[in-house]
């Protein structure tokens, strides 16, 4: 039964992605929800200039839709589902804030990096309220060991940090045409099998309607993308992935699994302090996969090779946790 669930939940998801996109794209096309490319970025990214964007809405929406319907044929929406959707819809809201203000009002850098920063933490916090409120653990385990550490009332700071960068991270991958599309896929999947290695059915349930949604919409964001997801997409997902790993207790796993992101934000990290102390960049430009695109790799070819690490990043995750 429950495994019926799993395969009908993926396939609804990808169903709603794939079949609302020839509908919304027109849509956001003729509202002029276009996107507008920095200039100081490759110059091969010009051309998609006004390529419709907000498309994340698609993606929230087959996630919703499928994670309801298909939890309740079994139970009762759980309140790790409510806290799950909760910050998926909460961090969506903001992205789709940012979004508007780009794309409607044409502000090219949105919200203020003081009221996204705020808008993050208030979310953490409700997060964090109700998290503690039902009495959900604060012990950190160590992957593949039964070592934990009780943070206490600390665990809240933890939660900041992680729903903050995380989603930021996640925010800083979607650069290229299906670059975050099959990493968010690659990690929910492999958080899917852990959570059902858990026997947390309604996480894993999340994480499968989260890899149908973004697969479907894959299909009209791959390389030539007819559609970017925006920050509505992007930072939904990420909050997402945090989310799920808290409620795993796989925190410390997540930095392997999403260790794609990581590295997006660490070669931005390095990147402004090298500038700042030496005047020096360490990389040809920040993010990490405009690097290799100003090296002469193909875009697709960036895609794929990222792709390709977050899955063995993946695989070794879920090898960690469940055979070691």
């Amino acid at each position: 039964m429950l495994e019926q669930v799993i395969l009908f939940t993926i396939l609804m998801a990808f169903l709603i992605s794939v079949l609302l996109s020839p509908i919304f794209i027109p849509f956001l096309r003729r509202l002029k929800f276009g996107q507008s490319i920095r200039e100081e970025g490759p110059q091969s990214h010009l051309k998609k200039t006004g390529t419709p964007t907000m498309g994340g809405i698609m993606i929230i929406l087959s996630i919703v839709v499928a994670t309801i319907v298909m939890t309740g044929k079994f139970s009762e929406l759980s309140v790790e589902m409510y806290l799950l959707l909760f910050v998926t819809l909460g961090y969506g809201l903001l992205g789709f804030l940012d979004d508007f203000i780009k794309v409607v009002m044409k502000r090219n850098l949105g919200l203020t990096s003081k009221q996204k920063l705020l808008g993050q933490i208030i979310i953490a916090i409700i997060f964090y309220i109700v998290f503690n409120q039902y009495g959900f653990s604060s012990e950190v385990r160590l992957p593949g060991t039964d070592l934990s550490l009780d943070l206490g009332w600390a665990y809240v700071l933890l939660i900041i940090f992680m729903l903050v960068g995380g989603s930021n991270a996640v925010n800083l991958t979607d650069g290229l045409d299906g670059l975050l599309s099959g990493t968010a896929a690659i990690a929910f999947g492999a958080f899917a099998v852990l959570a059902w290695n858990q026997s947390q059915y309604d996480v894993a349930i999340f994480s499968v309607a989260v890899v149908g949604a973004v697969l479907g919409f894959l299909v009209f964001n791959a390389h030539p993308a007819k559609v970017f997801m925006g920050d509505t997409g992007s930072l939904a997902l990420g909050g997402a992935i945090v989310t799920v790993a808290i409620l795993t207790k796989l925190e410390i796993l997540l930095v392997l699994i999403g260790g794609v992101f990581v590295l997006e934000t660490l070669s931005v990290i390095i990147q402004v302090i090298s500038f700042k102390t030496t005047g020096k960049r360490v990389f040809k430009m920040s993010p990490l996969h405009h690097h290799y695109e100003l090296v002469g790799w193909s875009e697709w070819r960036v895609v794929v090779t990222f792709w390709s690490v977050g899955f063995l990043l993946a695989v070794l995750g879920i090898y960690i946790e469940v055979w070691l």
